[in-house]
């Protein structure tokens, strides 16, 4: 599912910021699409967590292929081992069922977050063993697809910022929130074009 917002923020930034003009005629007809799934968005940004986005593919793969049904019943009575032979650290296998537990506990609601503010929301997540508020900001750009999320501590946007805006000088984050402040009310769009000029492979959760 790709945002209905797009077009319009690709034009709004464009007009607004050079450095965003011509990454967005970079990457012509890509865009953030949704897997569909608010369970799987967030497994995959706990597996995400510390790596990069090849290292996190490589686990994810290997855990649809030894549990090919990724749901949170399944996940929740998995074989630790199992998960662990994945790729997956002792850590992250544990909030990975924890994530699950939660889920077919009933404590995650999804039809509640649609009417939810992205502070709101990123505050119950965090309530999830494992889950920080950069995982919750993956989750608000991924799976709900909401427009102005700014994630701070992404390593990755820090990164590209740091190489088209300061000619790949250290940025701190009031650098960070500065420079992103025209980008407003489309900071998700403009992260994840920075992302992109990064990678050849798509940032996805």
């Amino acid at each position: 599912m790709i945002p209905d917002y797009w077009q319009q923020a690709c034009q709004e930034l464009s007009a607004c910021d050079t450095v965003m003009r011509r990454l967005i005629a970079q990457f012509p007809g890509a865009t953030l699409e949704s897997r569909g799934c608010a369970f799987t968005t967030l497994a995959r940004s706990i597996v995400g967590q510390q790596i990069s986005v090849k290292a996190a593919e490589s686990v994810w793969q290997r855990v649809i292929a030894a549990i090919p049904e990724i749901a949170p019943d399944i996940i929740a009575v998995a074989d630790h081992n199992l998960l662990r032979g994945c790729g997956l650290s002792a850590r992250k296998a544990t909030y990975l069922q924890d994530l699950a537990r939660h889920f077919t506990d009933g404590n995650l609601r999804e039809t509640a977050w649609e009417t939810m503010h992205d502070e709101a929301i990123i505050k119950q997540l965090i309530q999830v063993k494992g889950i920080g508020r950069w995982t919750a900001e993956m989750f608000l750009i991924f799976h709900l697809q909401r427009p102005d999320v700014l994630p701070l501590d992404d390593i990755g946007l820090q990164r590209a910022m740091s190489l088209h805006y300061l000619d790949k000088q250290p940025i701190d984050k009031n650098t960070l929130i500065e420079i992103a402040q025209p980008w407003q009310p489309w900071r998700s769009v403009a992260t994840w074009y920075l992302w992109r000029s990064l990678d050849p492979l798509p940032v996805a959760y």
